[in-house]
């Protein structure tokens, strides 16, 4: 019986994960820049969506399939740096999972989202909103800022320190998402550069689920 040309590598959790996040992180960040009116919603909502998607990955990587787990992925130093001497070289290794300096990549995004995942509930919590800020009793719903109540002094409640705090969540947020950004241009960077070398499309493997095999297999 003759071999099939591919193999899957990619389950269906992976490639789910992978794509709804591109979709959710694309809907926050268009919906960013409105405070308060219906897209602060659309934004806080999408936040919550990846923050779940995170969960669901780092599951995954612990219990998911081969090529999934972060131990099929996760390489030493020594084993980074050497892929790095031959991908400068222009002979670097294929993998049929995440090469090391994919692996790594994937590590590094992950731990930007939790950052930006974070600082975005940190800010939420400074103005009322969200599920942390029922950790000072002021939760009203997940996305809808509470009615800002007026104290004796006619400031409104919180007052100038809750107001820094804000502002110290809202630029640490946007710091987090920009370095995201910076993470994605990257990432397309090297899925281009690894597609080129390989000969092979990254981007329709993260759709079919299959790669080439290896040419020892």
């Amino acid at each position: 019986m003759k071999q099939a040309t591919t193999i899957k590598v990619w389950d269906i959790g992976v490639r789910l994960f992978h794509w709804s996040l591109v979709a959710f992180f694309v809907i926050a960040y268009l919906t960013g820049d409105d405070d308060e009116g219906g897209l602060a919603t659309v934004h806080a909502w999408a936040g919550y969506v990846i923050i779940g998607l995170l969960a669901f990955r780092i599951l995954w990587g612990l219990f998911g399939s081969r090529y999934a787990r972060f131990s099929d992925f996760i390489y030493s130093p020594s084993t980074i740096i050497a892929y790095v001497r031959d991908l400068l070289r222009r002979r670097p290794k294929r993998y049929l999972g995440h090469n090391p300096l994919g692996g790594l990549m994937v590590v590094v995004m992950i731990l930007s989202l939790i950052a930006v995942s974070w600082t975005g509930l940190k800010a939420y919590q400074a103005e009322g909103k969200g599920p942390l800020a029922a950790v000072d009793g002021r939760i009203v719903s997940l996305a809808i800022p509470l009615a800002q109540a007026d104290d004796d002094d006619g400031n409104a409640r919180g007052g100038h320190g809750e107001r820094k705090g804000d502002e110290f969540w809202e630029e640490a947020h946007e710091a987090s998402v920009n370095i995201m950004l910076f993470l994605i241009v990257l990432h397309l960077g090297g899925v281009a550069a690894a597609s080129v070398m390989h000969r092979e499309n990254l981007a329709r493997a993260m759709v079919t689920g299959h790669k080439p095999r290896l040419k020892e297999e």
